[in-house]
């Protein structure tokens, strides 16, 4: 919102969105080096909308129409969380950090530092992921990264280390970025989406094609459909670059989930009527078939473009929070103390560099040792989804634990709204870390444990300078 005058908030938005005294109706213009609302949307939404939406309805086709009904509940746990993290905001509108400062100030060092150490290890796992996915979509133009680990593994980690330099000069560089991309990997997605639902065949669309049982077909959709979600709090992390913190996040954080949400239920949808199921669950690239079938050749390889921009503006944004989460650990004395400092352009520099290496020696050692792009993804989504619903499920209740010390501030109506979305978003962090499976909860806990001896140093080093 870059006019004059600032958009009219709704009774409810103000309800769900008070915050101590009166909000500010100051211009939405972004303060130079700041990031404004449409850059935090684009955030929002480019780091949701990575690489999983182009392979999506392929996974989801051999459930058919009631995959809907798993986005549909999904949609409404993240809408809940959305909501868990814009009310934070408000409250807390310069902490930054997103989830760890949350939590933090909501349960204390060490639950804080368990999310830190956590959520620090699924960022980093995750952009070893998109970065995996990004040469994938490469390889439709250069076959010999299919061909080559050695090829696949250089471009990966060049294109990691490039994501890192343009982070390096800044939140504003990385916020123009994010909107480029974003807009550039919404246009394909769009287009096909919308030619689709207009060209539907309902003679494609069925209900359950392999007639599996309802309870075990939508909580599998849930699971597959979780990994499109994470990121809903991405405009939280880097709260002290943004322009406006308790307007602003609250704003892009749930206009960004509900943008996503609609995209995803409708290209569904769309791709659903586009092609018969077995069809579209053998497709390795369902966008860029569909656009094949509509338009012709020319846009096969014009959507495979944008799904590797989409995995470079997601891995962009990405790479931008990996740098805050141990930097705001560190100016609370969690972390160690490097990780406070920052180069010329306010960027947490150590912890960024730190990061992007830990993911170069990931993709260094899964290359190396022979796996495929498919077998690397599938790994470090699973090391990035372990570490990551924790956290979420842990802002749910730490909502209510911050309004519990602030609790002089609210009347007993200001607690209806939160108490029913911090309760629904718990419960879905709940199910889908019940629904993801033994081995990724053990994932989660050794990560957890593996974190206790640093706690312990410096707690320590804390004691020492006391």
């Amino acid at each position: 919102m870059h006019g004059r005058r600032a958009v009219p908030v709704s009774p409810l938005a103000s309800a769900l969105f008070r915050t101590e005294g009166r909000m500010s109706h100051a211009p939405q213009t972004a303060a130079k080096g700041k990031l404004g609302i449409w850059m935090c949307t684009a955030l929002v939404v480019g780091n949701m909308i990575g690489s999983g939406v182009f392979l999506l309805p392929a996974s989801l086709a051999q459930y058919g129409g009631a995959s809907l009904i798993g986005w549909v509940i999904t949609s409404l746990g993240a809408i809940c969380l959305a909501l868990v993290f814009a009310r934070l905001a408000t409250l807390l509108p310069h902490k930054a950090g997103g989830p760890y400062a949350y939590i933090h100030e909501g349960f204390g060092d060490f639950a804080g530092f368990l999310i830190a150490w956590g959520y620090w290890i699924a960022l980093w796992a995750g952009n070893a992921a998109l970065t995996v996915a990004g040469v994938s979509y490469l390889g439709v133009f250069f076959p010999q990264l299919n061909d080559s680990n050695f090829a696949a593994g250089a471009t990966a980690i060049g294109l990691i280390w490039l994501v890192t330099w343009i982070n390096s000069r800044g939140a504003q560089s990385s916020g123009r970025v994010a909107i480029v991309t974003t807009l550039i990997k919404l246009l394909p997605l769009a287009g096909v989406t919308v030619a689709g639902l207009l060209h539907l065949n309902p003679d494609f669309v069925v209900f359950n094609p392999q007639h599996k049982p309802l309870a075990e077909a939508i909580p599998a959709t849930m699971a597959l459909t979780l990994w499109a979600f994470l990121g809903l709090e991405s405009a939280s992390v880097p709260a002290g670059d943004v322009d406006q913190p308790e307007r602003t996040i609250p704003r892009a954080t749930v206009l960004g989930t509900l943008l996503a949400a609609a995209l995803y239920i409708a290209s569904t949808i769309a791709l659903q009527g586009l092609m018969p199921a077995a069809t579209l669950a053998a497709s390795a690239a369902p966008f860029a078939d569909a656009a094949r079938s509509l338009w012709g050749e020319w846009a096969y390889y014009a959507v495979g473009l944008g799904a590797v921009i989409s995995c470079f503006g997601a891995l962009n944004g990405w790479c931008l929070m990996q740098g805050h989460i141990p930097a705001a650990a560190a100016r609370d004395r969690l972390f160690p103390a490097f990780f406070r400092h920052e180069n010329a352009a306010g960027v947490p520099i150590v912890g960024l560099l730190l990061s992007t290496l830990l993911v170069t020696i990931l993709l260094a050692c899964k290359y190396a040792g022979g796996d495929s792009g498919v077998q690397i993804f599938e790994f470090v989504i699973l090391l990035a989804t372990a570490t990551t619903l924790l956290p979420y499920a842990f802002c749910a209740m730490a909502l209510l634990a911050v309004m519990l010390q602030r609790h002089r501030q609210f009347r007993p109506r200001d607690w209806l709204a939160p108490l029913a979305f911090s309760g629904g978003g718990f419960v879905f962090a709940l199910w889908t870390i019940f629904g993801s499976g033994a081995e990724v909860v053990m994932w989660g806990v050794l990560l957890l444990l593996a974190g206790l001896p640093v706690y312990l140093w410096q707690l320590r080093e804390n004691i020492v300078k006391a």
